[in-house]
């Protein structure tokens, strides 16, 4: 069951017609009773991985919160016959002891998501640096195959953990809304990874029925499907071709294969996107946007304010920030300041944080050495970025203008070429092909690559085109959504029609290739 099936869609209008109908105060129940059904179909042999990490968020959450109501009772109690220094000792043993609840939900939880992703990378790792020394050495491997979801929902019930210890959202008392929270079905493979206290009371909050709801859903799942069946599931083919034998076609057609990944992968993870948020917004949730035009970026800051938003927000508020400021980065400052200069000193925190910020994003997406490369060329560009001379940084800078978006696409497609590969070796042989292959021509021998005929390259064609049109207008303010929902009904009814129609015209039902994001 997938974003684009059949059962999926069966599946949501179900629940809607319950949604609807029953008492107001149960709506949650039903959306969580069709979260476990959807979680079950799809991956029921994994079902008790999400289960522990619901219930040891919720028990831990809830010791925090009886930790900190337990130190005031006490503190209050002790008013009178406590000297002050008495009262600081036992807050700071008690927020110790809170702190230690914590990290031991942390990292059993996020030590759950290790094992399973990455324990036969280390294995494989560890293997051959054994062998390369002529030693040879089993660690064994892990049989199991990632559970559904784990990355994204692993990462937003422990976004809840640290802001219940950060004292930002009270514990959730109820077991079963907690794991409507962990496991809302919309976003559980492809995200965007929801924070507690923007997302939460939209799933509990009661919704009355508006059709505006349903056609604004309704809208966002056709621009999804849109993207996806039109642009990203009929490219696959060009970049398949190429990328399986890149040693036998001529260096523009390589690079040609490089371009179009980035767009199919855009269609793509945002496609899936719209679709999960078109299905929430039915009933009644607003999620939040986890794209905005990324490709019309003029920095690197600006790309990563654009695309995954959801990821990157998280990692920001809850890596990065605590990272720069943390105790020991300051310390670290300032001893740099003194034996290597005020400059340094300055900037060596925040870029390092920054590095080990985009190394984490690069590891969460795979356990291959591609990622974590990726990430790293991202941290080194931001870095450098952020150091730049202060009118070059300025967004409405003319050089910024001219330069920024087509070097920021650049670096996209680049890094992304190494995100694709297998491995380093692949992505260094890829890049050979582009720049040492033979015979730069104009397309023509291979022009349909992959294409089962010239239709189908007009198709893809004409939804790239029509992508790129409406990303320009919503860059420029101009939103046709909402020009076609404020225009009189014959109107909009005419709009839809054609939409539809158009869609399953050019759409290519036959080649649905599953989310590229779903693996994550």
């Amino acid at each position: 069951m997938t974003l684009t099936s059949l059962s999926f869609y069966l599946l949501v209008l179900a629940l809607l017609v319950l949604y609807y109908l029953v008492p107001k105060r149960f709506q949650w129940v039903v959306l969580l009773i069709g979260s476990y059904a959807f979680y079950a179909f799809v991956c029921l042999r994994y079902m008790g991985f999400i289960v522990i990490t619901t219930l040891t968020t919720y028990f831990g959450a809830r010791g925090m919160d009886a930790m900190t109501a337990r130190m005031e009772q006490t503190v209050a109690a002790h008013k009178q016959d406590w000297e002050r220094e008495a009262r600081k000792a036992y807050k700071k043993r008690c927020k110790s002891r809170r702190k230690a609840l914590m990290i031991g939900i942390l990292v059993f939880n996020f030590g759950i998501l290790a094992v399973l992703k990455y324990y036969n990378f280390f294995a494989e790792s560890m293997e051959a640096l054994f062998a390369s020394v002529g030693l040879t050495v089993s660690l064994g491997h892990i049989g199991l195959l990632l559970p559904l979801g784990i990355s994204f929902y692993t990462f937003q019930s422990m976004g809840y953990v640290l802001d219940v210890y950060r004292e930002k959202v009270p514990a959730e008392r109820n077991v079963g809304k907690l794991a409507l929270f962990v496991s809302f079905f919309p976003q559980i493979i492809q995200s965007p990874i929801g924070v507690y206290d923007q997302l939460a009371h939209q799933l509990y909050d009661e919704h009355k029925y508006n059709f505006d709801n349903i056609r604004y859903g309704a809208e966002l799942i056709l621009w999804g499907f849109f993207k996806k069946l039109v642009i990203a599931d009929r490219a696959v083919g060009m970049i398949h071709t190429v990328a399986g034998a890149y040693t036998d076609y001529a260096g523009t057609y390589v690079l040609l294969a490089a371009l179009v990944y980035a767009l199919q992968l855009y269609a793509d993870f945002s496609g899936g996107i719209d679709i999960s948020r078109g299905v929430a917004q039915m009933f009644g949730i607003t999620m939040g946007e986890n794209f905005r035009r990324p490709y019309f970026s003029r920095t690197l800051t600006e790309y990563w304010h654009r695309w995954h938003i959801s990821l990157g927000d998280w990692l920001r508020n809850y890596l990065f920030y605590p990272l720069s400021i943390s105790k020991a980065f300051l310390n670290w400052g300032r001893h740099a300041k003194q034996h290597l200069g005020n400059h340094i000193g300055k900037v060596l925190p925040t870029a390092v944080a920054s590095l080990i910020t985009f190394l984490v994003i690069g590891i969460w997406h795979g356990a291959n050495w591609t990622f974590l490369v990726w990430g790293g060329l991202h941290g080194l560009c931001q870095v450098a970025e952020d150091h730049m001379p202060a009118p070059l940084r300025k967004r409405k800078s003319l050089p910024l203008r001219i330069v920024g978006v087509p070097l920021t696409f650049a670096i996209f497609v680049t890094t992304f070429t190494i995100f694709r590969t297998s491995s380093l070796g692949n992505a260094a042989a890829y890049f050979a092909g582009i720049l040492h292959n033979p015979g730069h021509e104009v397309f023509a021998q291979y022009w349909l690559l992959g294409l089962t005929s010239k239709l189908e390259l007009l198709l893809l064609l004409l939804g790239i085109a029509l992508l790129v049109l409406v990303d320009v207008l919503h860059e420029c303010g101009l939103h046709l959504r909402a020009w076609v929902n404020a225009a009189p009904r014959p109107v909009r009814w005419a709009v839809y029609e054609f939409a539809i129609f158009a869609f399953l015209l050019m759409a290519s039902f036959y080649s649905n290739t599953g989310f590229l994001y779903a693996r994550f």
